[in-house]
């Protein structure tokens, strides 16, 4: 009786462990199913469980094709510095020309007094934030303070600009006579002209490096006729630039030099 036990007991316990080994074959969902679900989960606690849950379990992994940005894409990222590039290039077109206008053809304008800076509480200011600048003739310049006590640094400020005419402090207001250009002067101040565009082209050319020292890095990033045609954009706007500034220069020149 008792043997007879014993061999049921075993039978028992082999049909479990086969049983058992059925369900772990079909995965984790037929062990929670099945009657040794309890097991089951301990096996699962040790191969699967933590902060992932195993293959099945935790939160979904991100998208692989999520949205992405400009720092992401290098072709973006190459538009990006070509874009930064040209505003800086049409920022060197525009310094240069205002440079320009301050150098004298003859005739009184505003313009003239562009560069002067005078030295007010401290701090170096432009004239034409502290008095306004007309032509009561076309060849005078009138000088009006906003701030009266200010007269006496404007009228420094005038002095050591170098402008080739000479201040006339009335108390109340100052007043510049352009004179009529000499040959030599003209040539003198078509030099100027020159040294101003000379200026802005070397600013074109620092900014060109820069752009294409980070289009250079984003070659291994982007396919050899990408990486081409963005330093072939950057050099067309370089020129495009300089021509734009080379034209400010001769037209200045032109009218310098007309007498």
């Amino acid at each position: 009786m008792s043997m007879s036990i014993v061999l049921v007991l075993l039978a028992v316990c082999l049909s479990a462990s086969a049983l058992r080994l059925s369900h772990v074959s079909r995965g984790p969902a037929a062990i929670s199913a099945s009657p040794y679900s309890r097991i089951g989960a301990l096996c699962m606690k040790d191969k699967g469980g933590g902060k992932g849950g195993g293959k099945g379990g935790g939160a979904p992994a991100a998208s692989k094709g999520g949205s992405s940005t400009a720092s992401d894409d290098p072709s973006a990222a190459g538009k990006v510095v070509i874009s930064d590039a040209t505003d800086k290039f049409k920022k060197s077109v525009t310094a240069a020309a205002e440079s320009l206008s301050t150098l004298r053809v003859g005739k009184a304008n505003p313009s003239l007094l562009d560069r002067v800076m005078v030295e007010y509480f401290g701090a170096n200011t432009p004239l034409k934030q502290l008095a306004s600048v007309t032509t009561p003739t076309p060849s005078q310049l009138l000088v009006d303070p906003f701030d009266k006590s200010s007269l006496g640094a404007i009228e420094k400020a005038l002095f050591e600009a170098d402008l080739g005419m000479t201040p006339n402090n009335d108390g109340k207001a100052i007043r510049l006579n352009v004179p009529s250009l000499t040959g030599d002067r003209r040539k003198e101040l078509a030099k100027m002209a020159k040294s101003f565009g000379e200026e802005a082209k070397v600013a074109i050319r620092n900014v060109r490096k820069t752009a294409m020292e980070k289009l250079k890095g984003m070659k291994k990033d982007v396919s050899e006729d990408a990486a081409k045609n963005f330093e072939d954009d950057l050099q067309k706007a370089v020129k495009k630039y300089e021509g734009d500034v080379d034209k400010l220069v001769a037209d200045r020149e032109k009218e310098i030099l007309t007498v």
